[in-house]
């Protein structure tokens, strides 16, 4: 039977609880770090998306009761089932609209309740849930979502863009990098690095540097080594020294 506890029951067999303790310790879910309080029980992505692809059937309903779960394992099987389910009604022969708006409205609702909240869960449904939906639609949800006092909804709003990078689209990217150029969280200077090296890498190159001499002078460390990656020693050592 298609439920949540039948999830749960599926990744708990296959859960170790020395990976647990390891995992809780890489998601930094001790007292003050961003995944704070987060409880884990063991399973690495590869097994968690097995047990998933078993579930693609799962109603929305339960879903959303995995998303509620305080088991991470459970929050990331439910979005990868979600990321599916969005798939299946993103089919370019027949979009299915109804469902595809029903998938958003539930992702963002745990996104709002602080569901999606740790950088993998993130990164795993940002661009294949609210990327394909705002692909051909505005944007202004992702300003909104950059506004927030919440790490992860700022994160969201970053992420989502890969979708568009990936479609060539860099403007929401580069308007959002620009706003969260002063966010100096760790995770948001992560995502404004990954963002900007993946529109030079994916997109053109010249957009990225165009970028960096605007904005160098005022990035943070970490953000201007990720978005410089992959240009030239003597590129990366320049655009340092405009720090």
């Amino acid at each position: 039977m298609l439920t949540a506890a039948a999830v749960r029951a599926a990744l708990a067999e296959v859960a170790d609880p020395a990976d647990a303790i390891h995992l809780q310790r890489f998601f930094k879910t001790g007292p003050g770090e961003y995944g704070e309080g987060d409880v884990f029980i063991g399973v690495r992505v590869p097994q968690t998306r097995k047990v998933a692809k078993h579930f693609a059937g799962l109603p929305l309903s339960e879903i959303d009761r995995l998303l509620d779960s305080e088991v991470h394992e459970h929050r990331l099987a439910g979005l990868v089932i979600l990321n599916g389910r969005m798939a299946t009604a993103s089919r370019k022969r027949k979009v299915d609209v109804a469902q595809q708006e029903t998938i958003v409205e539930l992702y963002l609702a745990a996104v709002y309740r602080g569901r999606v909240n740790n950088w993998d869960l993130v990164d795993t449904s940002a661009e294949f849930i609210l990327g394909v939906w705002l692909q051909e639609r505005p944007r202004e949800l992702l300003y909104q979502l950059a506004q927030s006092d919440s790490l992860w909804e700022r994160r969201v709003a970053l992420l989502t863009t890969f979708a568009f990078i990936k479609a060539g689209d860099t403007g929401t990217t580069l308007d959002l990098c620009e706003r969260l150029l002063v966010d100096r969280r760790d995770l948001i200077q992560k995502a404004v690095g990954w963002m900007l090296r993946e529109v030079g890498k994916r997109v053109d190159q010249k957009i990225l540097t165009d970028f960096l001499d605007a904005h160098a002078a005022e990035m943070g460390r970490t953000a201007l080594s990720y978005s410089t990656e992959h240009l030239t020693p003597e590129q990366r050592a320049h655009y340092r020294a405009l720090r």
